[in-house]
């Protein structure tokens, strides 16, 4: 219910405000998408979509691969996880580096680098081939697991070493006291401990796996994959009837949806509170058994960073065509991102920093009205604000299009539709990171601002948002890596002369022209990488705090 109190603040009337963007540009599209699956003239979807054996495969072969690359990932994470938290060992400092792999390296750099190694003309292949060993093909479900895995078991390395760090390390002493085996004290304490963050980590690279463009566009050759068909679908029919875009956009939405609320209802029953414990010191391990753990795990982080390795030699091969004559070198490939054709890159740069700066502000504008100036309008704020988590970039892409191909506000072909994709995309990431810095600035701080006579607009701007920067600057770090690294969104909507490097990439790759797909790929790690370094070092921003 409105009360006539909230009538005459400014508050209430931004909230309306930024209501009316968050039901347009995202509400909307999702409306729009979820009725246009049901078709026109009594052709549904979902009855071609039941008869589409393509259609049917790509489904299965997505929960397949979601669910292989899940296992293969906490496999990998996980103890990893465990020895890092629990042990010290040589080489244990390389491991720092697995959250930055996971900003720096864009999905489609990954799945070039790996081609150009173990691709039918890769690097690795062709040393082998000289020696009669023919390594199996990378395309299909080989390729797509190896990449994906290491592209994704760091964020369950992530969500799991700080869950074990944080165990209390008393607990497992009592039980081993009262005569249990080490080994079975763990697993019957410290797992239960841990096991929701495992989990909710395994969750949450299971949705990206669902949702996953560049890697499954490039590694699945003839493998039906939902985010495949579903970009096929998009491309050929356009924004005219786009019937089975929306159906198999919708079938990912759900999908996504599902596994969120498992996600939730996991972590609500697997809470568990440990008050005034204390963590287990990493134990030295030295010697032989110390040089081998640190080689495990230091190979892991190393095979991580192939792809930084062979982009950069990439990028200065000569190569004709299709064929790199490795051994030789050449600046030509980085003449031409540089002077020949530099459009992606000033697109890159202009797109992501135009949706890096528009979506910090409304995230901080719109966090600030959700935790600290509640009303009847804020709860839905809060709500839709959230749902790009549940839509892939394909997913919004299509939404988009359909819903603005033409019509009362037509942006296709435009640039604001590519900086609305990226804005929209990664606006949680704003919103998550103020709304954790609000919780933490006490009311009262601004009430005695107020109180000494300066208005509620001009607090906010003179006492919160200052209290608020750091939170903000890392989020604008996180927000301008991952908005220059967009794909699944932005390939949908660009149109001539508005490619960005992601999608130079992208394209590139698809001619096979490696050599000229690796000098874009280097500098679109400088672009991504260079802020981050800035920020770290000259700013003492710490850029993973809101991760």
């Amino acid at each position: 219910m409105i009360r006539t109190a909230d009538l005459r603040t400014p508050w209430f009337w931004l909230s309306l405000a930024a209501l009316a963007v968050l039901l347009v540009f995202i509400l909307y599209p999702l409306v729009n998408i979820l009725t246009a699956s049901f078709g026109a003239g009594g052709e549904s979807g979902w009855g071609r979509l039941l008869n589409d054996p393509r259609g049917i495969s790509a489904i299965v072969n997505t929960l397949i691969l979601a669910s292989v690359v899940t296992v293969t990932c906490v496999l990998l994470g996980v103890p990893l996880a465990y020895v890092t938290a629990r042990y010290r060992f040589p080489g244990k400092s390389i491991i720092a580096l697995l959250p930055l792999i996971t900003l720096v390296i864009p999905e489609v750099i990954s799945a070039q680098t790996w081609l150009m190694a173990l691709g039918n003309n890769g690097l690795i292949t062709r040393f082998f081939r000289d020696f009669g060993v023919h390594l199996p093909s990378f395309y299909g479900w080989f390729g797509l697991v190896t990449v994906m895995t290491f592209v994704y078991y760091t964020y369950v390395y992530i969500g799991t070493v700080a869950s074990i760090s944080g165990f209390d390390v008393q607990l497992e002493e009592a039980a081993q006291s009262l005569g249990t085996p080490p080994a079975l004290a763990r697993l019957k304490v410290m797992l239960p401990v841990i096991l929701p963050s495992v989990l909710a980590s395994a969750l949450l690279v299971f949705t990206m796996v669902v949702g996953n463009f560049a890697i499954s566009m490039i590694l699945s050759n003839q493998l039906p994959l939902l985010s495949v068909v579903t970009y096929q679908a998009a491309v050929s029919e356009g924004g005219a009837a786009p019937v089975m875009q929306s159906t198999f956009a919708t079938v990912s939405v759900l999908m996504v949806m599902l596994i969120l609320f498992a996600n939730r209802w996991i972590v609500s029953r697997g809470r568990f509170e440990i008050v005034q414990g204390r963590g287990a010191k990493p134990v030295a391990i030295r010697g032989m058994k110390g040089a081998m753990i640190g080689l495990a795990a230091s190979l892991i982080v190393i095979i991580s960073l192939v792809p930084l390795a062979v982009i950069a030699v990439g990028a200065f091969t000569v190569s004709r065509g299709p064929v790199m004559q490795w051994g030789k070198w050449t600046f030509a490939n980085m003449e031409r991102v540089f002077v020949t054709a530099p459009q992606p890159l000033i697109n890159s740069l202009m797109y992501a920093g135009a949706a890096t700066l528009i979506g910090i502000c409304f995230s901080a504008l719109v966090s600030y009205l959700i935790i600290k100036k509640r009303n009847i309008v804020t709860p839905w704020l809060d709500y839709i604000s959230s749902i790009p988590l549940a839509l892939s970039g394909t997913v919004l892409g299509i939404g988009l299009i359909v819903s603005f191909n033409s019509g009362w506000l037509p942006l296709t072909g435009t640039a604001t539709i590519m900086v609305l994709a990226l804005l929209v995309r990664r606006l949680p990431f704003g919103m998550r990171s103020a709304q954790a810095t609000l919780y933490n600035i006490p009311n009262s701080i601004e009430e005695a601002s107020i109180s000494l006579g300066s208005p509620p607009i001009r607090t906010f701007f003179k006492v919160v948002l200052p209290m608020m920067g750091p939170a903000i600057a890392s989020a604008a770090i996180l927000t301008w890596t991952t908005s220059v690294s967009e794909l699944s969104a932005s390939i949908l909507v660009y149109s001539g002369g508005r490619e960005t490097l992601t999608i130079q990439v992208f394209r590139l790759i698809g001619s096979n022209l490696m050599a000229y797909a690796s000098a874009y790929g280097l500098v679109l790690i400088g672009v991504i990488l260079i802020p981050i370094i800035v920020a770290t070092k000259v700013f003492r921003i710490d850029v993973f705090a809101s991760k």
